[in-house]
C-alpha cells in the first residue's frame, strides 16, 4: 500500500463486493442491472480492476465505461442512488481517509459519465420546491 493512497487492491475488493450486493438487492437500481449483468462474480472482479486502475494506477482494466453504460435505462436519479449507496458503503467498509477518496472518486466518475450520456446531472442542492439554495455569502 502506498503511503500517499489509504488503499490497497484487497480493501477495493471487498468494497466493490459489498457494494455491488446492494446494487443488486436495490429495487431501482436492480433493475437496471440485473437484468444485463448475468455474472455478477466476474462483473464484481472487471470493476475491481477498474477502480485499482483509478485509485491505485495498476492500470490492470481494459473496457470502456462509457460505452457499457449507453443504451441502458438510467437516468440521474441512478446516479444519484449510485453515488448514495457507494458513500454508504465505502464509510462502513473503510477508514475515513479512505472513503473520503473513494467518495471523491466516484462523484467525479458519475459526473463525467453523466456528461457523456447525455444526462443532465440531479442538482447537489436543492429544496423539496424545486427553489435552488443561495447561501447568503452568494448573494453578496
Amino acid at each position: 500500500m502506498s503511503p500517499s493512497i489509504p488503499l490497497d487492491e484487497a480493501q477495493i475488493a471487498r468494497l466493490i463486493d459489498r457494494f455491488y450486493d446492494k446494487v443488486s438487492a436495490d429495487p431501482l437500481l436492480g433493475a437496471v442491472f440485473n437484468p444485463v449483468v448475468h455474472d455478477w462474480l466476474a462483473h464484481k472482479r472487471l470493476l475491481t480492476s477498474f477502480w485499482c486502475s483509478v485509485v491505485l494506477r495498476a492500470g490492470t482494466y481494459r473496457g470502456n465505461p462509457m460505452a457499457m453504460h449507453r443504451g441502458h435505462a438510467i437516468g440521474s436519479q441512478h446516479f444519484a442512488r449510485w453515488l448514495q449507496l457507494w458513500g454508504e458503503t465505502s464509510r462502513e467498509m473503510l477508514d475515513a481517509e479512505a472513503a473520503d477518496l473513494m467518495i471523491e472518486f466516484a462523484g467525479r466518475i458519475g459526473h463525467g459519465l453523466q456528461l457523456g450520456l447525455g444526462i443532465q446531472p440531479q442538482p447537489a442542492r436543492s429544496s423539496p420546491f424545486a427553489i435552488p439554495v443561495v447561501s447568503a455569502a452568494a448573494r453578496d
